[in-house]
Parts: C-alpha cells; structure tokens; sequence
C-alpha cells in the first residue's frame, strides 16, 4: 500500500465538494488526526436556562413567562451561541435538530397532578403541545418531579420557537426555583447536527 502525502485537498475549482470514497467504503482516521472545519457534523450548541423564582400553578396551561435565566453557577458553561429568552418565549442561535428537554420540580401536588409542556411554534404565531409530563402526589407537603424532551426542526429561527407551560389540578402546587444554587426547574437545550 503506498502513502498519499498533502498539505491540502480541495476540488478543481477551489471551492464546492470533496468526495473521498464511494457508497460502500469506509474513510479510516488514525488515533493522531485532528478533523476541524465549519462542514462537520455533530453537537455545536448547547445551552441551559432554569426559573429563579418559585411559581404557583395556574388552573388552565398558562406559558411560563417570567424569571427565566441563563444558568450560572456550579462551574456551568454552553457551547455555541446562547439561547435567547423574552416573555417565555426560546428563540435559537441556528437551524439545524433540536434536542429540547424540560425538567420541572413541583410541591404540594395533593392528590392531584401538575403539568408541564413544551410547545412550539412554526410560524412564530400558532403554538402547539408538543409533549408533556405529570407529577402526581398524595399529600400537601409531598415534592415531585417531571421530566419530557423533545426533538425540534428548526429550519428557520425566525419562525421556529419553544415555550413551556404548565398547568395544575388541586390548589397548592407550586414549581420550585433556585437562582442562586442548584436548578429545581429548567430546560436545556441542544443542537444535535444539520436537517
């Protein structure tokens, strides 16, 4: 086998698409090599926002529109651009998949349940639930945990944004916040690779 040594690869032109191997093969990576490039795929983006205030629950699936911030503290970090945030509404730093998670810490459910939801707008007009999660409980004082996450195609930042709301039976649950240590409640947010 004989050995191929360059300093670069590029198409004719100097530009376009450089196609090593055909349908079928395999292009084998020593231990050693470093791929870089704005072309690869993979996770670019990620970023998390959590409440910073305690919130009681609204009887009927209410967005969740104030005091949201990024998360700050306990050595945290993001990749990427960030996330930005107004009045509950997400809009995203790129296109590309989407990996939404939503995690929400609820107390004094009662016999009751609590709801939290992700939603998301098309058009940045008409928003839809796209998934949900249900904490239960069985007395007042009882703290519970939820979790849903979902995959959105962002095809145009624009147009294309997330929300999350909630809604409660009973009377007494309330969504836990923190801002100053840990997140109680949070999304995160990560930006899987292209469409």
């Amino acid at each position: 086998m004989g050995t191929l040594k360059t300093t670069n690869i590029q198409s004719i032109s100097g530009s376009g698409t450089v196609t090593l191997g055909t349908s079928g093969e395999t292009l084998a990576l020593g231990s050693n090599v470093t791929v870089t490039g704005n072309g690869l795929v993979g996770i670019t983006a990620a970023d998390q926002w959590r409440l910073t205030a305690n919130l009681t629950m609204a009887a009927s699936a209410t967005i969740i529109s104030a005091n949201w911030e990024q998360t700050d503290t306990d050595g945290f970090g993001n990749l990427g651009s960030a996330m930005s945030e107004s009045s509950g509404i997400f809009t995203f730093p790129s296109t590309g998949i989407w990996l939404i998670r939503f995690n929400m810490w609820v107390s004094g459910c009662d016999s009751d349940y609590a709801v939290g939801y992700i939603y998301t707008t098309t058009n940045n007009s008409t928003y839809n639930q796209a998934t949900a999660c249900v904490a239960s409980g069985t007395t007042t004082a009882q703290n519970n945990n939820a979790m849903t996450e979902f995959m959105f195609d962002v095809t145009n930042t624009s147009t294309h944004k997330v929300a999350f709301y909630q809604l409660r039976e009973g009377s007494n649950a309330v969504i836990k916040a923190d801002t100053a240590d840990s997140t109680q409640t949070g999304a995160t947010f990560i930006r899987l690779g292209d469409t």
